[in-house]
């Protein structure tokens, strides 16, 4: 029953279910011959849905019961083909050709496939021809330069497909590419590379070939030069060769070579090893120890944390915990640094980071601090001041990566006394290392209380006589820090001579001097952080065009600390902030009691708010936004999210703008967004993409397969706890996604949005019901839904729905036909409506049954052959209910 079930489905091109009933009759059977029936009608099935590789093993299984079943053979044949293996699929047409000779169909499959074997044959004969000319036009010196780059550029080109990857690997390929590394030529070195690095991925056991050949301290060696286009291409091979290692990166069949277990544990071991030497040797360059950092923060801590084994991180705390502290520990300005680049003790910092967050129980965490502890104590040295200012260094590298360590390691003795005693040196080295060590140590209110006793007065110092803007801008920041961490400005505004806006206009002028390396700099973005919160301030940063495309520009880096500040001002700029709503009644109570009533500036009304607005949109700020978005994970952190979502809500208030958002990127950065991040956050990046929903065309905004990404967060807005400009502007969206296309009409359904819509339907408020009647009266275009829907197991879903048709068969006779011709299992799901153990779907049901009888004597006629007479004459002897 079920194989002839299979095959109906199969004949009305409804394959998925025919795969269902006859997987469910393989399981049943216990005949053999019937076995293998089932098995090369399956195969037939995969075919038509292009998954060759089921349908050759299906076929492969019939063939083992019966080894001259001919469909078998020829569905097996099809599917060789379609997976590139003509050989294979050209003995199994021979088989075919051997039963029956007179068949055409075989005779000319035959010749199709011995055709194309002979042109792959002498497509590889000339690949291999043209690959030994490319080696030899490459490692000629007097090859013309423009030959030379036509065929690096070929072969990179060609490493980058298996076919051609397989041939260079071949032809002793890697030997002629280790020649071109050798050549000393960076185009040749930059070709080589790129080439192994395509031939590499996707294929372990030529992966592993390749490492071994190469030699891992060759590899790391190369991307240790000073040279970044080399350095960042060797990244690559090596990540392209870890991924393999891992198992991950494109999937691809390789036949026999998946038979091979290769132990890749000792060589990710090995790689690991030489990345951690990197960190601390003197001959790699800056550039080298970046690539080494980002290698292992994207390779070590677990991808999922739902996985138990975090063994490559506690390898790597064992064996390399301390050679990361060291690169943190550096000082650029001190001459035994190693070589650094502006970002290397940030990506460091954000290696402890995700180490630490990766441990799975506190003997774990309690390990990493106590290699902390004692390393650090080791460094600390009274006789030694430079020793010791590696230690101070230490610990405000950790509180810039897990912040809690950070946290206990200050509470370690002394720690703390030493930081304001060497903001008391009279070396500017010790000044500069001790107030960063502070300001990052002030973040906790516990250590600002302790710190605002004793270092208030020795910043103000600081500031006041230090002729060193390094050490100027960092004191500056400081006590702008510990005025927002002791909740009052401990005579910040004194302290200069003058105002805020004094303070900002001097941050603004480090934020714009290139001249000032941008580790310094982005103190200035700190700075302007804190000092935003004065409405002064932001209305002449806004208007200050080189000091905003400065701060922008320093968006694209890859610094936490950078982002957080950016966001922060453009929040203060735009006054997303929350406010609290002052109660007139209760300002009234304050005034005759003579207590201060804070009163909203002036320039904190929204006239001001949306001048500021329309100049950061003139100033490019959706692009610096869409940049920040990019960063990874572990220095865009939720908070930053947050804050990035509630300037674009800001900036997406005019519908007249939204245009501009979109086209310079903003639909797309507000995607992920909406999906991750922290409540508060995800809810603000939902309902701006429902304000650029509403009104924008979704095929320009949001592109491609990204318009459905969109739909959830979108319904996420549907809420009782949402307010009601959140509720109607989804709506809004929805409507306009819901016009678009029966794919876009099914997302919403999917997302389980139809039975919200339904209930604002019934709202007080009009423009709500009328908002989701209309997106209700999109989504029921698409009838055959309709009548699917009813089917679904969700109740409320099946209420909606059910609704639904009950008055579109009421409405119109026609569709009642229609109704019938949608789906082959519309009499199913209308007998399960009738039967109903919920009476409003039941309802429902009946009401279209009356509508179908009632709309077309041949329709009634068909119904009253079925069982549903049967389930009408019993409930209708059922005792009535009202």
């Amino acid at each position: 029953q079920l194989k002839e079930e299979g095959n109906k489905y199969f004949q009305a091109s409804d394959y998925e279910k025919a795969v269902q009933s006859y997987t469910q009759a393989i399981k049943l059977n216990k005949d053999k011959a019937l076995q293998a029936v089932l098995y090369r009608n399956r195969a037939a099935c995969f075919l038509k849905k292009e998954e060759y590789v089921k349908a050759a093993s299906d076929a492969s299984r019939a063939i083992d019961i019966n080894a001259s079943d001919i469909k078998a053979l020829y569905r097996r044949s099809q599917a060789l083909e379609k997976l590139g293996k003509l050989d294979q699929a050209f003995k199994d047409a021979q088989k075919c050709a051997t039963i029956e000779p007179r068949n055409k169909n075989f005779q000319e499959t035959l010749r199709r496939l011995g055709a194309n074997i002979q042109e792959k044959l002498r497509i590889q004969f000339s690949m291999d021809m043209r690959v030994q000319k490319m080696f030899e036009i490459l490692l000629d010196e007097n090859s013309e330069k423009e030959k030379r780059e036509k065929a690096a550029n070929n072969l990179i080109v060609l490493g980058r497909e298996e076919a051609g990857a397989e041939r260079i690997f071949q032809n002793n390929g890697v030997s002629l590419l280790l020649q071109l590394i050798e050549t000393k030529n960076a185009e040749l070195i930059l070709a080589a590379v790129r080439t192994l690095s395509g031939m590499c991925t996707g294929h372990k056991a030529r992966a592993t070939a390749i490492l071994h050949y190469l030699g891992i301290d060759n590899i790391c060696m190369w991307m240790s030069v000073d040279n970044e286009e080399i350095s960042l291409a060797v990244c690559n091979l090596l990540q392209s060769i870890t991924d393999c290692l891992l198992g991950q990166g494109k999937e691809e069949h390789h036949g026999k070579e998946e038979a091979v277990v290769l132990d890749t544990k000792k060589d990710l071991r090995m790689i690991t090893m030489r990345l951690l030497d990197m960190l601390v040797s003197k001959n790699v360059s800056g550039q080298g120890r970046d690539r080494a950092l980002n290698l292992l923060n994207k390779n070590i801590p677990r991808k999922d944390l739902k996985d138990h084994d975090n063994s490559r991180t506690t390898f790597v705390i064992d064996n390399g915990l301390k050679k990361i502290l060291k690169v943190v520990g550096q000082i650029p300005e001190m001459p035994d640094c190693l070589p650094l680049t502006e970002n290397t003790q940030l990506t460091a910092s954000i290696l402890l980071n995700k180490l630490y967050d990766d441990l799975r129980c506190d003997p774990e965490r309690d390990n990493y601090r106590v290699i902390c502890e004692e390393y650090i104590k080791s460094k600390i040295d009274p006789q030694d001041m430079d020793k010791t200012l590696h230690a101070i260094q230490m610990v405000s590298g950790v509180l810039q990566g897990p912040f809690d360590l950070g946290n206990k390691l200050l509470g370690m003795k002394g720690i703390m006394e030493m930081m304001v005693a060497l903001c008391g040196s009279e070396r500017e080295i010790d000044q500069l290392v001790a107030v960063e060590a502070l300001i990052h140590a002030s973040t906790k209110l516990s250590r600002a209380t302790f710190i605002i006793s004793n270092g208030v007065t020795l910043l103000k110092e600081i500031y006041k006589k230090t002729k060193n803007e390094k050490i100027k801008i960092r004191a500056l920041v400081g006590l702008c820090k510990l005025g927002s961490a002791g909740g009052t400005d401990y005579g910040l505004r004194q302290f200069a001579e003058g105002s805020t806006e004094k303070l900002a206009k001097q941050c603004r002028k480090w934020l714009c001097n290139t001249s000032i390396d941008a580790r310094t700099r982005k103190w200035a973005v700190e700075g302007l952080a804190y000092l935003t919160f004065d409405a002064d301030v932001k209305d002449d940063f806004v208007e200050d065009e080189p000091a905003l495309q400065a701060m922008f520009e320093l968006a694209k880096t890859s610094d936490k600390t950078i982002l957080y500040s950016v966001a922060s001002a453009l929040v203060n700029c735009t006054n997303s902030y929350d406010t609290k709503e002052l109660v007139p009644e209760l300002v009234q109570l304050a005034k005759f009691s003579k207590q201060h009533v804070p009163e909203e500036h002036p320039k904190d009304k929204k006239d001001f708010v949306v001048k500021r607005v329309k100049r950061l949109l003139k100033a490019g700020v959706v692009s610096a936004l869409a940049c920040m978005v990019k960063a990874d994970s572990a220095v865009l952190t939720d908070q930053s999210k947050e804050l990035i979502a509630r300037v674009f809500l800001a900036l997406c208030e005019d519908p007249k703008d939204r245009g501009t958002i979109v086209a310079q990127g903003g639909g797309k950065a507000l995607v992920p967004l909406a999906v991750e991040g922290t409540e508060v956050g995800k809810i603000k990046a939902s309902h701006a993409l429902a304000k650029i929903a509403a009104i924008s065309n979704p095929d320009m905004a949001f592109p491609g397969e990204r318009v459905y990404e969109v739909v959830r967060p979108l319904v996420s807005l549907l809420n009782t706890e949402r307010d009601g400009l959140q509720n109607y502007e989804a709506l809004l969206g929805l409507t306009n996604f819901s016009g678009r296309s029966d794919k876009l009409r099914m997302k919403i359904i999917k997302e389980r949005a139809l039975p919200d819509i339904e209930n604002y339907m019934f709202e007080n408020h009009d423009q709500l019901r009328q908002a989701a009647t209309e997106c209700m009266c999109n989504l029921v275009v698409n009838k055959e839904l309709v009548v699917l829907l009813c089917g679904e197991d969700d109740e409320k879903v099946q209420v909606a729905a059910a609704g639904a048709l009950a008055m579109l068969t009421a409405a119109q006779k026609k569709l009642c036909s229609k109704m019938t011709e949608v789906t082959t299992q519309w009499l199913e799901i209308l007998q399960r409506l009738c039967l109903h153990d919920n009476m409003e779907v039941q309802h429902r049901g009946l009401v279209i049954a009356f509508n179908l009888i009632s709309a077309d004597k041949e329709l009634a006629k068909k119904l009253v052959e079925t069982e549903l007479l049967e389930i009408l004459t019993y409930i209708g002897k059922q005792e009535d209910d009202p």
